[in-house]
């Protein structure tokens, strides 16, 4: 805040020099002018629209911003604009199968055969010559093995076969496998393998959720906010939470509040991913002429320029410009924007209801251009009145 100029100290002085008398009009006049002179170093809570608009010209706009007026058009542009980005820099992967086979994952396997069996009896009992005697039967048996871990080298042991590589295979092409390498000793043997705790296929899951923990990714292809769900939700409102999904050496940030189940910044996760749920509430600021100054939290996924003017008390009766309300953007990888509305027009209020506020948005109020002169016709008041009431006693 610049200092007062130091003609208000010169009037000030010259009001105490004459106690009984009035001033003589011709400095009541110089001292006016003296003070006018200084109204440029009263006190303000923030730039009028005109050095708004002055600025963006001149030398002190070294960000490069731009100042943009609210309008149909604008307003259709802005709503064509995703919240989150769409080209996002994390690769999607290609025609990843959710069902292949990973060291440390634990399978359950059955083995079905007909006839001479491996894993099961070989043969029964039946009459022969007036005795009993062992007698080989066509039969069929089933032999469930205990579960198995794939090892860090990717194989299993199967009895009578091995050991058979395991990882990168699909459960039926695990199947395939070990039935080709039975076929020579088991009569059309027949498998069944199941995947008991898929680790390979996963997604760890962490951070500011119900149920962090390893969540196993299925062929329908989950997505964040689906893993989100399985995970037992955010623990706090969607709209004071942000994913950080890592992808190899690849880290991207997502405020949930700005996906939906269709956007295409709901992005469909790969097995390895790395989910980190944080809270980071969202908020936007209100300054300037305001009837309050204040720092508002969104309490909802959405929410417009009208409600945001709204939650502070609008704009302030006697300072404020109606016609100069601004929105403050910073734009990562983009030159910053300032919005501006006009609410003297009657079509800005339906404008300011389609508006959407964004994190961190800076709402700023103007004052009105004729601010210095109230104030300083107050400050008169203040230094003049004392004068009149001594020169009012003394006449009696």
């Amino acid at each position: 805040m610049k200092r007062p100029s130091a003609s208000l100290a010169s009037l000030a002085s010259l009001a105490h020099l004459a106690p009984r008398a009035w001033l003589a009009p011709r400095a009541v006049a110089l001292a006016c002018a003296a003070v006018l002179g200084g109204c440029a170093y009263l006190p303000s809570s923030g730039p009028t629209a005109r050095d708004i608009l002055d600025a963006q010209a001149s030398a002190a706009n070294a960000l490069g911003y731009r100042i943009a007026d609210v309008d149909a058009d604008l307003i259709g542009k802005l709503d064509a604009m995703p919240a989150a980005p769409v080209d996002v820099p994390v690769s999607r992967g290609g025609d990843t199968v959710f069902e292949r086979i990973g060291a440390g994952d634990t399978l359950g396997i059955s083995i079905f055969e007909v006839g001479t069996t491996l894993f099961g009896p070989a043969s029964t009992l039946g009459a022969m010559g007036g005795g009993m005697t062992a007698v080989p039967q066509p039969t069929a048996a089933g032999q469930a093995m205990p579960t198995v871990t794939v090892a860090a080298d990717g194989t299993i042991p199967v009895p009578y076969a091995g050991r058979i590589r395991a990882a990168g295979r699909t459960p039926r092409e695990l199947e395939d496998a070990i039935r080709a390498a039975l076929r020579s000793k088991s009569q059309d043997p027949q498998v069944v393998v199941s995947v008991r705790d898929n680790l390979a296929n996963s997604v760890m899951v962490m951070g500011e959720v119900r149920k962090p923990g390893r969540v196993p990714l299925t062929p329908g292809g989950e997505r964040v906010l689906d893993m989100v769900a399985l995970a037992g939700g955010a623990a706090y409102p969607m709209t004071d939470v942000a994913a950080r999904l890592t992808r190899g050496q690849t880290t991207l940030e997502l405020p949930l509040a700005d996906l939906s189940p269709e956007s295409d910044a709901n992005l469909p996760l790969r097995p390895q991913d790395r989910l980190m749920i944080e809270r980071r509430p969202r908020s936007f600021s209100v300054m300037g002429a305001a009837g309050k100054v204040s720092q508002v939290p969104f309490d909802a996924p959405r929410v417009n320029l009208a409600e945001a003017v709204a939650k502070v008390g609008g704009p302030g009766d006697l300072q404020a410009d109606p016609r100069a309300i601004f929105v403050f953007r910073y734009q990562p990888d983009t030159a910053p924007v300032i919005y501006r509305l006009d609410l003297m027009n009657p079509s800005s209020y339906f404008l300011a209801q389609r508006f959407a506020m964004r994190d961190k948005d800076v709402v700023y109020i103007a004052n009105a251009e004729s601010n210095g002169l109230t104030k300083f016709v107050s400050i008169l008041n203040l230094l003049f009145s004392p004068v009149y009431t001594g020169n009012q006693f003394f006449k009696r």
